[in-house]
């Protein structure tokens, strides 16, 4: 997942991501926005698939789920530069495998785990519906780690996924808020670990190996 050198990679401060909620609120009807917690959500299912995504393909769906057009005078590019700031910073924890903070924010006192992750992870979805390679992948370390993102969906909405429910179904939900927020990022990487590989460290030569003459 390696990173253009001119990306911009400083991580969103608080005012930042203020701002873009406030763009993404801008978004006039009938298009319909992602929040910041969605938004963060389907760049991460962008940045997972096998193979990488132009941001011309994807950033359209960021305010609008069906991709249409945003009208001419809005502020696109103020929008859309502080999108791709997070996606070169969350592209960089995961081709390094670090920790990150996802956006997830407590919605209220009484919303439990599930629904306080579930915008971040119905971003993550839509980003499986528009960039469906990544399911397509058939390989046994995925079902683990999508499962642990799913679960968090109603079951009725997961009716044509019975491999993810036979797994979700053995799965103990989190018990806090925190350990679900971990959860995520740890299959993240799992994910990363099948579909971005990171590439093998060169092997030294051994004490009896000599090295090419040039």
């Amino acid at each position: 997942m390696p990173q253009s050198p001119t990306a911009d990679c400083r991580p969103l401060t608080d005012a930042d991501i203020g701002t873009l909620q406030d763009l993404l609120d801008q978004v006039p009807e009938p298009l319909e926005a992602l929040d910041v917690s969605s938004v963060d959500g389907f760049l991460c299912g962008v940045l997972l698939q096998p193979r990488p995504e132009p941001s011309a393909r994807w950033l359209p769906f960021v305010t609008d789920l069906e991709g249409r057009e945003l009208p001419a005078a809005f502020p696109t590019a103020a929008l859309q530069a502080l999108v791709l700031r997070r996606h070169a910073e969350l592209a960089l924890a995961i081709a390094e495998r670090q920790w990150f903070d996802p956006w997830i924010y407590q919605l209220d006192d009484d919303a439990s785990a599930s629904e306080t992750v579930l915008p971040w992870v119905a971003g993550f979805a839509a980003a499986m519906a528009q960039f469906p390679a990544l399911m397509a992948v058939d390989h046994p370390e995925l079902v683990e780690p999508l499962a642990l993102l799913y679960m968090h969906f109603d079951p009725e909405d997961l009716e044509d996924a019975d491999a993810l429910q036979a797994v979700i179904e053995t799965l103990e939900p989190p018990a806090d808020l925190p350990e679900a927020v971990q959860d995520i990022v740890r299959s993240l990487m799992l994910i990363a670990d099948v579909t971005r590989p990171r590439p093998a460290a060169p092997r030294r030569p051994g004490p009896n190996q000599r090295k090419p003459r040039r």
